[in-house]
């Protein structure tokens, strides 16, 4: 696993705050005051952040204001699909496929192919060296399952700034100025912040918007696994706004 996904792992909440707990109880007998501070801050800390309306609220909130609607004076040219993650089938050779997230982002995109019939894009590198490309593997299945033509694969970008970077030095080769950018509602924030960076036009196509439905169950206050995903996936996006918003 690269280095950057552990330290997201053990630095973004939720999973820092258990680790801010436990160093407190250790700290507990020699600082009683910091320690019980820190453990209060990490016990307390991890389930509210567990529960599903927190994760939900910074999810929708990623997701306000995107530039859903094309600008009458730059329509988009072509679709850009962003690469998200792959699986690994079971088989004695392991063979790769479109993950979950990757799945959505091309059906989108192939939705929004069959209504636009713009040339596609696909962007994504190499989880590890002697691997196919994420784009690769998705280009694959949108060319074989999807039936819809892919036009061009960026195989090297290692996370979203750089699929800005490289998709957008393609389009430039071909007069592409303006573009549907295909990917999840909640990272889609954190893509336009990338793209705004190339002088490309966008124009967000998320695979779904997130909402938050009321009145409030009960349920909604109760801390759990997929309360936890959520509000993990939150704070990596808006760790990553502020980072590229910096650069």
């Amino acid at each position: 696993m690269p280095l950057k996904s552990v330290a997201e792992a053990l630095l973004l909440p939720p999973v820092s705050l258990p680790l801010l707990a436990l160093a407190g109880l250790l700290l507990e007998r020699r600082y009683r005051r910091l320690g019980r501070g820190m453990t209060i801050v990490g016990v307390v800390g991890t389930l509210v952040l567990a529960m599903p309306i927190v994760g939900g609220c910074l999810m929708v909130a990623l997701e306000r204001g995107l530039p859903l609607q094309p600008p009458a004076d730059a329509p988009p040219q072509a679709i850009v699909i962003l690469g998200g993650d792959l699986r690994r089938s079971d088989d004695t050779i392991a063979t790769l496929h479109p993950g979950p997230l990757s799945l959505e982002r091309l059906g989108e995109g192939a939705r929004l192919y069959r209504q636009t019939h713009l040339p596609i894009l696909i962007t994504g590198g190499r989880e590890h060296p002697y691997e196919p490309s994420i784009a690769g593997v998705m280009a694959d299945s949108m060319e074989h399952e999807f039936m819809e033509p892919v036009q061009w694969v960026e195989d090297r970008a290692p996370d979203t700034w750089a699929n800005a970077q490289f998709s957008a030095a393609i389009l430039r080769e071909h007069g592409i100025k303006s573009v549907y950018v295909v990917t999840q509602a909640w990272h889609m924030r954190r893509a336009l912040i990338a793209f705004s960076h190339t002088g490309i036009t966008v124009t967000a196509a998320p695979t779904r918007l997130d909402r938050i439905s009321g009145p409030f169950l009960t349920t909604a206050f109760v801390p759990s696994v997929n309360g936890w995903q959520s509000t993990f996936y939150a704070m990596h996006e808006w760790v990553g706004c502020a980072w590229y918003a910096l650069r």
